[in-house]
């Protein structure tokens, strides 16, 4: 038993069930999926070592075009993922054209059981940084920070990870709670079973219950079928609920006795389900102070903050900001195929002196608007900060959004190259699929 996940994404009900009878014979977790729609949501909230795509859905009878709108919309979401294709209409020039779009391979239907199941060993067997990044150091490339505070939390991170204690990370918006909770994850005995993740602030309070613990067809008017709550979807993994200061009193009891009992009940039903998940919460809530207010339930918060984590706001770490500020200026100048060469003096000087009220979430989309819009060798001042008197000016300039300035991008690019796609989305380095969207998005 080769200990991989894979995804298999196809539309024929037949080819589903009989890759998974193959497959699970042969790899620890085999996932099935009948409808392209859904790859967001499950590369979202779960990993997987590699998927094994269909070129051809039903809107597209036999011209891989659809396979390749979705392999590229699976690159954009993880562009280290490992995707076969496969079809039942493939030639020679599809298969170079799937390579070069980014597959790791290529595989005809009907398949002969051995040779596919080569093709998937072969490319799991191809060492790469994805696999790098599931180490005990790799998680590390996601949160970014040398200072004393941000040393205290990997070293804290490191020692709970393994652990199955309830984790209440606090931190204002912006500074990466959700990398904190999936590095926890990522470094547990669970890392090979799910992750869900629940943004509660997002949860409306009649949908609560539904979202998080299901329910059974007919439970209410737009309840058509049977639904599995993410409390479910994450038995065996680990649940991270963002936000969960947002929850109203009247629904903290409901998930006090969940997290007491590890039990579920679907709305509509009367029967318990029992859960084994791994609790992560977080909220940019005074928690505390909630508490003392009589807004947030003592018992609960006592439930679920066995340790808790303090992630520090960004102007209490300047020392970070220029490195953070280096790591997102590599992505996106390789993201749009912009030649700059780096962060002027005067800007980090600037840098570490703004306030960042957004955190790291501010400075990385700074970063990538100052990256689209800069005409400049590297990243000055002016790409960033506005007013008449430089030495007073410590607000952004908000009046560009990161959409116009797509558009604005994707505009200028067509009109350099007359139109040409191919050598269109060459120059902002992306592929022409991604960019043909971007066309469509903006109706160009």
């Amino acid at each position: 038993m080769n200990p991989y996940k894979i995804l298999i994404v196809d539309d024929d009900v037949d080819v589903l069930s009989a890759a998974k009878l193959l497959l699970k014979r042969n790899f620890e977790k085999v996932e099935i999926e009948k409808n392209p729609e859904k790859i967001p949501f499950l590369l979202n909230n779960y990993t997987f070592d590699l998927i094994l795509l269909d070129m051809n859905f039903m809107r597209d009878v036999n011209t891989g075009k659809e396979g390749f709108e979705w392999l590229d919309k699976v690159l954009d979401l993880n562009p280290k993922q490992k995707v076969i294709l496969f079809t039942a209409y493939g030639d020679v020039e599809m298969a170079v054209r799937a390579i070069k779009s980014g597959a790791t391979d290529f595989v005809l239907k009907p398949w002969e059981n051995d040779k596919l199941l080569a093709t998937i060993l072969t490319a799991l067997g191809k060492k790469d940084e994805a696999k790098a990044e599931e180490t005990a150091e790799g998680w590390k490339r996601d949160i970014i920070g040398n200072s004393e505070a941000m040393q205290k939390v990997f070293d804290t991170i490191e020692r709970v990870a393994q652990t199955d204690a309830n984790i209440l990370i606090l931190g204002e918006n912006g500074t990466g709670k959700d990398l904190v909770a999936k590095a926890i994850h990522r470094l547990s005995n669970r890392s090979s079973n799910s992750y869900v993740q629940a943004d509660l602030g997002a949860v409306s309070e009649t949908l609560f219950e539904s979202e998080l613990f299901g329910h059974k067809k007919g439970a209410f008017t737009d309840a058509k079928e049977d639904r599995t709550g993410l409390f479910e979807e994450a038995h065996g993994g680990t649940i991270f609920l963002d936000e969960i200061g947002n929850i109203p009193m009247t629904l903290q009891s409901k998930l006090l006795t969940v997290i007491q009992n590890r039990t579920i009940t679907q709305v509509g039903s009367n029967k318990q389900k029992n859960i084994d998940v791994r609790l992560i919460t977080a909220t940019n809530e005074p928690i505390y102070d909630r508490v003392q207010e009589r807004s947030f339930r003592q018992d609960l918060l006592f439930r679920i903050n066995t340790i808790e984590i303090h992630l520090p706001p960004l102007r209490d770490r300047s020392n970070d900001i220029i490195l953070i500020a280096e790591h997102f200026l590599n992505v996106y100048k390789k993201k749009y195929n912009r030649k700059i060469t780096g962060i002027s003096a005067a800007l980090a000087k600037k840098l570490m002196h703004y306030p960042w009220p957004g955190n790291v979430r501010e400075l990385q989309h700074a970063i990538e608007r100052a990256v689209i819009m800069t005409q400049n060798a590297s990243l000055m001042p002016e790409d960033f900060f506005a007013g008449n008197n430089q030495q007073q000016s410590t607000t952004f300039e908000e009046t560009f959004q990161l959409e116009e300035m797509e558009k604005q991008l994707v505009v200028k690019t067509m009109k350099k190259f007359s139109g040409n796609i191919t050598e269109a989305a060459k120059e902002m380095g992306i592929s022409r699929q991604a960019l043909y969207r971007r066309i469509e998005k903006y109706e160009l």
